[in-house]
């Protein structure tokens, strides 16, 4: 399953990013306002993910796919949530003269339930990412202290929905925080066009990459990844996991490239393909990615002499 739905993921990377909101420069100043907009922007995109698939099948269509009457109930309280957290920021950016962005036209490769829980385990794991790697930008408390409480919500999600597909929801000590641009190129493939009206985010997409072999995968595990364009030069697959970087060599094979997990490597995390083994993922730096992949946790171990 985890496999199918990385192709899918693959599959919704290679819709066009053209009718997308074109990239603009934004002063320091209005970095708030900014920042919920793109809140917003991914906040529409799972509102629409959630009742998508909602209409689409039944409760006993999800039972009979093996997921219990319990489960699809909390399916419906995300989705309620979901659309709590649209008509939130919506409110918030109003108030503070704002126009929020609308909902824009989506395309999710799901078609069955089990797809549609498996892709909505991904989307909500990058949803905590976005969420927490956009904290450090955000300059108001009150706005850091509105952003904080919708993450600790789409962490319940994240939770629920990667225990319902056999995931450790708990598989990372920490959180995995992602750039803007890095979770604008994920939440990209989903999107088919915007109006016309919306205001232009401050973001670009990177050139994808895919991951071909090793979903999931583990530390010390080989996996190929096949990026838009071949770099010309050295390249290095840059994991992120929680709050670890990590960069290692690539091995080249045709037009892809095979890496071999780290360790520390676990849960939901990302790879880049990157000029150089810095650790320090700038926008100069990313040649492609980031690919997703789901790294089986190690058994927990713990010290009971640590008191």
């Amino acid at each position: 399953m985890r496999f199918s739905i990385t192709a899918a993921l693959a599959l919704a990377s290679s819709v066009s990013a053209l009718a997308l909101p074109a990239m603009t420069k934004r002063q320091a100043a209005d970095i708030d306002p900014v920042i919920l907009q793109y809140a917003l922007t991914l906040e529409h995109l799972e509102n629409a993910f959630y009742k998508k698939a909602l209409s689409m099948w039944s409760q006993e269509e999800f039972v009979a796919a093996n997921f219990t009457p319990m489960f699809y109930d909390e399916l419906k309280y995300i989705a309620h949530d979901e659309e709590g957290h649209v008509l939130y920021l919506e409110a918030g950016l109003t108030a503070a003269g704002a126009m929020p962005v609308e909902a824009c036209t989506y395309s999710f490769p799901m078609t069955t339930p089990k797809e549609f829980v498996a892709l909505a385990s991904v989307i909500e794991g990058v949803g905590v990412s976005a969420y927490l790697g956009a904290a450090a930008d955000i300059t108001s408390k009150a706005y850091l202290t509105a952003a904080g409480a919708i993450l600790v919500t789409e962490a319940l999600h994240q939770s629920a929905t990667r225990g319902a597909v056999g995931e450790i929801p708990m598989a990372n000590l920490v959180g995995t925080p992602m750039g803007l641009n890095a979770v604008y190129t994920i939440a990209s493939g989903f999107i088919v066009s915007c109006p016309s009206t919306n205001m232009a985010l401050p973001v670009m997409a990177y050139p994808s990459l895919t991951l071909v072999t090793g979903e999931p995968t583990a530390e010390n595990v080989t996996i190929m990844l096949t990026p838009k364009m071949m770099p010309s030069g050295t390249a290095y697959a840059t994991f992120v996991s929680g709050l670890d970087i990590l960069p290692v060599p690539v091995t080249v094979s045709g037009d892809s490239v095979s890496a071999v997990v780290p360790v520390g490597v676990s849960g939901q995390s990302y790879v880049f393909l990157t000029s150089d083994n810095s650790g320090n993922l700038t926008d100069a730096s990313i040649l492609a990615g980031p690919a997703i992949i789901e790294a089986t946790p190690d058994s927990p171990t713990f010290d009971l002499s640590i008191m």
